[in-house]
Parts: C-alpha cells; structure tokens; sequence
C-alpha cells in the first residue's frame, strides 16, 4: 500500500516530483512527457524501478525516490523519506575511467592524516569510501567535492581520513566505484606519498598534485591572519570612541 514517489532535480535548481505510485498505477505530473517514463515495483523485493525512454539533454538530473513513514502517524507527524539519488550524465563523450590514484599520508602530532587522491576521471559521478578489515570507516572521513582538472570534462575528487598514530600500522582501504572501472588502494603500500611540509605548498600546489594538503594550510593561515586583523579592527574602533569620548569631556 506504499506510495512511492519519485523527484527529478536539476543543479541549483529546487527537486520537482516527477510521478508517484499508487496501488499500481503511476500518476505524470504535469509538465512531463507521460509516454517516456516507465514504472515497475516490486512488492516482494520492495524495489521500483524508474525507466526513461529516449534520453535527451533535458533529462540529466539526479533523481530521488521517496515515500511517506508512517511510524510516527499516532502522533499526528509522518517523515518523509529520501533514497540516496541517482545521478543522470546525458553527454555525447564517453567515459573515461581515473587515470590516476594514489594515497598521501601526512603526519601531524598525535594523527595521521592519509587522502586518496583520484585524478581525470568522466563523467564525475563517482563513489569513494574507506574500510577497515572490510569494514566500512565513517568516523574522521571527509569526501570533497569533485573539481574540473587543467583539461575540460575530466574530472578529480579527493577524500581524507584521519586516524591516531598508533593506528599506523593499520591497513586502510580507499576504495573507488566509477561506471568504467573500480579499484582499491592500501595505505600499506610503497607508493603511498609523504606529504611535504607546510613551506613547500607553492611548489606542490603548481603541480597539481597535493592541493587538499595546500588549503589545509593556507586555510589555517587564514584563519589566524582573519583574527588577528579583526583584533586590530576592534582595538582602533575602541580607541576611537575613547578620542570621542575625550573630546566630549573637554570640549
């Protein structure tokens, strides 16, 4: 008795819904070609399939299925729940898979921060995670955003975890699943790179190979130069006000 619904939302732009499913029977909304779009569910899998027929530019978008849980319905209050979206790519270029990946390690105090670099990739739909003994680490991972290399359409992304030094001599995995090709690199490795120290980020930075490692630092730097400008500020504007004050008084 489920209903499902399923959205469409292009970049920067609000999710429309697109159909829902109900006892059977997919509803269009308006605006939409009904003849295009094919629904199939599953009852028993508990899946549904969405099919769009004759693919045009128009169609690349992410799309999200979704349906209403009514496990809080005796309060009065349901939750709708999202699915975790498919990215549509509709290009005339064909895939290309990464054409290089690699871990960087630095070492920082008491923790060790390792980033899985993944280079020149098409399209940007990508997934990146990290494991343990086939287990998958959440905690101190950060996935960043994909980013347009030096060439048109070729695409790079970058995801960092950290951990506590003793943990060094843990195996890590940094694991990527592209449409063209899926890999698996170890932190236990020769070619796992040291990353340089904070003053040769210039440097590495043109190279184009270690730039996460180049913001952590200059973002750090940022943020000291920020307050401590914003200290000044504060200090002048306060003296500004005790010359006023003064005046005032003595007048």
């Amino acid at each position: 008795d489920t209903v499902i619904h399923w959205y469409k939302q292009k970049e920067g732009e609000a999710p429309q819904r697109l159909l829902f499913v109900s006892g059977g029977k997919a509803t269009i909304e308006s605006g939409f070609q009904t003849n295009r779009y094919l629904v199939e569910r599953s009852s028993v899998q508990k899946q549904c399939f969405l099919t769009i027929k004759d693919v045009i530019p128009g169609d690349a978008a992410t799309y999200y299925c979704a349906y209403w849980d009514p496990h809080f319905a005796v309060i009065g209050y349901y939750n709708k729940v999202f699915g975790s979206g498919t990215k549509l790519v509709v290009s005339e270029k064909g895939s290309s898979p990464p054409a290089n990946s690699e871990i960087l390690q630095k070492k920082h105090e008491n923790q060790i921060t390792y980033v899985c670099l993944i280079e020149k990739f098409y399209p940007e739909v990508i997934r990146v995670t990290w494991t343990e003994d086939k287990k998958e680490v959440t905690d101190n991972v950060v996935k960043g955003d994909t980013w347009l290399s030096t060439k048109e359409d070729e695409y790079s992304i970058a995801s960092w975890l950290t951990v506590p030094a003793e943990n060094e001599d843990k195996k890590y995995y940094c694991k990527y699943e592209h449409e063209k090709e899926k890999a698996s690199l170890s932190t236990q490795v020769n070619s796992v790179k040291t990353a340089p120290q904070e003053e040769d980020c210039r440097t590495v930075f043109n190279k184009g190979n270690l730039i996460l490692f180049c913001l952590i630092f200059v973002t750090d730097q940022l943020m000291h130069r920020t307050a401590y400008l914003i200290y000044i500020i504060l200090l002048l504007k306060s003296s500004m006000y005790y010359l006023i004050i003064l005046f005032f008084i003595y007048r």
